[in-house]
Parts: C-alpha cells; sequence; structure tokens
C-alpha cells in the first residue's frame, strides 16, 4: 500500500475508532481485549484495497466482529479457569454516554452480564443487530451465516436475553437515589438503612480475579449482602472513601482505601431497590476508571 493509500485507510480508521471499539466491548466485555481486537483489525484494514470497498464503516465493523468472535472463543477457557465470578471490566464514561438511553443500557453492567450467557455467534448477532442496528445481510458476511441463519440466531438471542435483562429501562436518577442511600447507610453503620434499599432476593458478584479478597460464589439475600459488607468494612486497615461516579452509562460508585482505587461499584435497581451489586476489584480491570472512555452507536 503507497503512502496516500495508508493515509485514506488511516482517516477511515480514526473515523469509526470509537464505534469499532464499542462493538469490541461489547461483544468482549473487556477493554484490554477489545484494544487487541482493534489493532488487528487495523493490520487487516491496511491490506485491503479501499478502491473495492463501497462501504468503509461496514467493512471495517466485519473484520472488528470477524476478530471479536476468535478473541471470545480464547476468552471462554480464560474465563472457565477464572477465580471466582468474571464481571465486565468497567469504563469511566462521560454524561453523554448515559444521556443516550440506548448505548448507556447497552453497556450497563446487568446486560454485559447477560451477554455473558449466550454463545460467541448470539452475541455477535445480538449485539450487532439489537445495539447497532446492523442489517442481517451484512451480520451474515461477519459471522459466515446464511442470512436465514442469522434471522434465527437473533430472535433466538433476543428471546433469551429479554427473559433475563431487567424489565423496564431505570432512569439515572433512580440508580443514583438508590446507590446514595446505600453510601449513607454503610458509611453510618445503619444495617436497617442498608436492608432498606436493598431488594430481598438481592445478589451480590465480586470480582476480585483471585488477586483481590472476594467472594467466590454470587452472595444471594439482604442480610448476607449486609454481613459480608459489614463483615468485610470491619477487616479494612485503612480508611475507606467512597465516591459517585459514571461508569459503563450509569451511576456507581468509587471506592478507595488509603487514597488508592479499590474498586467499582455498579448496581442494578428495580422499583427503587437494588437487586443486583456487581464489585470489580481485580487491579487488572480498574485501569480504565480514571479517564473517560469515549462510546458511541454510530
Amino acid at each position: 500500500m503507497n503512502d496516500h493509500a495508508t493515509d485514506l485507510a488511516t482517516e477511515a480508521f480514526i473515523a469509526h475508532r470509537n464505534l469499532l471499539f464499542t462493538v469490541a466491548y461489547e461483544m468482549l466485555g473487556s477493554a484490554a481485549d477489545a484494544e487487541d481486537v482493534l489493532q488487528e483489525t487495523w493490520l487487516r484494514w491496511v491490506e485491503v484495497d479501499l478502491a473495492q470497498v463501497r462501504d468503509q464503516r461496514a467493512y471495517l465493523v466485519r473484520i472488528t466482529t470477524r476478530q471479536s468472535l476468535n478473541r471470545l472463543r480464547t476468552m471462554k477457557r480464560r474465563k472457565e479457569a477464572y477465580v471466582g465470578p468474571w464481571l465486565p471490566e468497567p469504563l469511566l464514561t462521560a454524561p453523554d454516554v448515559a444521556q443516550d438511553v440506548e448505548l448507556a443500557e447497552s453497556v450497563s453492567m446487568a446486560l454485559m452480564l447477560v451477554l455473558e450467557t449466550l454463545s460467541p455467534t448470539e452475541r455477535a448477532v445480538f449485539v450487532l443487530r439489537e445495539v447497532f442496528e446492523v442489517g442481517y445481510d451484512e451480520i451474515a458476511a461477519a459471522v459466515d451465516k446464511s442470512p436465514a441463519a442469522v434471522r434465527q440466531i437473533a430472535h433466538r438471542a433476543r428471546r433469551h436475553v429479554d427473559a433475563r435483562r431487567p424489565r423496564k429501562v431505570v432512569s439515572p436518577g433512580e440508580t443514583r437515589a438508590a446507590l446514595e442511600s446505600f453510601q449513607r447507610a454503610f458509611e453510618t453503620g445503619d444495617l436497617q438503612g442498608l436492608l432498606d434499599v436493598l431488594a430481598p432476593e438481592v445478589v451480590l458478584m465480586s470480582d476480585g480475579g483471585g488477586v483481590k479478597q472476594a467472594a467466590l460464589r454470587p452472595v444471594v439475600g439482604a442480610e448476607k449482602v449486609v454481613r459480608m459488607f459489614v463483615g468485610g468494612a470491619g477487616k479494612v486497615q485503612g480508611r475507606l472513601t467512597i465516591d459517585p461516579t459514571l461508569v459503563n452509562g450509569g451511576p456507581a460508585l468509587f471506592v478507595r482505601l488509603d487514597g488508592e482505587i479499590d474498586g467499582i461499584m455498579a448496581a442494578r435497581v428495580e422499583d427503587a431497590r437494588i437487586t443486583g451489586l456487581y464489585y470489580v476489584r481485580n487491579p487488572e480491570k480498574l485501569s480504565r476508571v480514571e479517564s473517560e472512555t469515549p462510546l458511541t452507536l454510530r
């Protein structure tokens, strides 16, 4: 490829980079792996004869999807050997992500966890169709299936996700209010306040990756969750501070110990109570919580 063609390829890649990262991240749940996929996409893109490409955006999305699918299959083995629950890598996001309801829901910790229950191909088809509104023919080319097969996969994946996703979209204000109540009760040691803001069937998932202490299985039930938080806080050596933040398009809590990052806590809220708490403590997953990651559906 000559210098002019390389410049044109670079220009197109940069123009669509945030979109490609968002596609890869929604398919993988890992920013580090998404960055690797973008590197692989770039290496393939610079080998393409641009004169033969009718739609550069669609072509780049296709390459990114194929590379993400390859990566998903290798990640599956990695996750099977993972210590304790595996949670998506949290991203600090700008307020405009929270204002885009579709984008915010698509990268929410709750939905990303539902996507983890799909097969790699189902996840790719669901993300491309439901989130990015890619046509069936284009998805078929990306996943090496017929358009008819893609329609069936999309229907199956949609039904699976709809059965497990939150029943209704909750406003950021409602989530923020629930997290503020949780934070206030935790900081003041108000056990009843904690029980009041947690739904009776609340599930806590904590991801330490075998590096930081975390529950090896989901903790179910408000009383057990409260016991775990209160007991854990009692063992902390140092000053624990909690601050509100915006992660994956929604309100979350930034937990620090003596000023150093300890973890990020996101929540799933329904009917003004917390039904899911997702606490990421694995240091390898906390590199994207201090500077904003740009995400886009377009």
